[in-house]
């Protein structure tokens, strides 16, 4: 019975962690993480999470960067992969390849990428069958 409450803690401190990698520091290398990334510093490798990732004004991200979701005011360079949100505020600066689920973009922001956005497809392509079915009897959705 004890136990189970343990691994129940260890597993909230674990997904609750969070890694800062302050603003003035320069990490090279490669990164895997449970916990979340906030980056003020510098960081050249690859970064994989199941956590969220913020990048501070002052970070920079050169590399690839694999997630769920991050969040942008500084600069990434490299190849961007997260299956939820990306987010990117005015100051944000992000040049290569991304690939995300949904993208929030503030006026101001540089967003010089190839970018194609999983998920939303599948929805375009329904609603367009369903107005030519509907189209096709006479009906529309």
């Amino acid at each position: 019975m004890f136990t189970d409450n343990k691994k129940i803690k260890k597993m909230e401190e674990v997904t609750s962690s969070q890694n800062i990698i302050s603003q003035g520091t320069k990490m090279v290398g490669d990164f895997n993480s449970e916990g979340d990334f906030r980056i003020d510093g510098t960081v050249e490798g690859n970064i994989k999470t199941t956590g969220k990732v913020v990048v501070g004004k002052s970070g920079f991200v050169k590399g690839s960067l694999e997630g769920t979701d991050a969040h942008f005011e500084g600069k990434f360079s490299g190849k961007l992969t997260l299956s939820g949100t990306l987010t990117l505020k005015s100051t944000a600066f992000i040049e290569g390849e991304v690939v995300v689920g949904k993208l929030s973009v503030e006026p101001g922001a540089t967003f010089n990428v190839t970018c194609v956005m999983k998920g939303t497809v599948k929805e375009m392509n329904k609603s367009g069958e369903q107005q030519q079915q509907g189209q096709k009897t006479g009906k529309t959705a």
